[in-house]
């Protein structure tokens, strides 16, 4: 796997967790606006960052993310043929 490649993955991961942790805490403390403003900054940057591994490398999940290329990935090159 390329540095880029796994760099994105893992910047993927902190923004996936982030979401994750933040959600968690906005069950308990919905009130909090601040807290609130991080999901969504974090949430955006997640997509940002899906969109663009998916651009570059491929889809990160085999359905869901791009309904009208549904079972495109099929076609893609294997991960031995490059």
């Amino acid at each position: 796997m390329e540095r880029t490649e796994q760099q994105l993955l893992t910047r993927i991961g902190e923004a996936r967790f982030a979401c994750v942790e933040l959600q968690l805490y906005l069950d308990t403390h919905p009130e909090d606006l601040e807290a609130r403003n991080d999901y969504n900054s974090y949430a955006a940057a997640l997509d940002r960052l899906c969109a663009q591994y998916t651009e570059e490398y491929g889809p990160l999940q085999n359905f869901g993310n791009v309904p009208h290329d549904a079972g495109s990935w099929v076609y893609q090159a294997w991960p031995w043929q490059n």
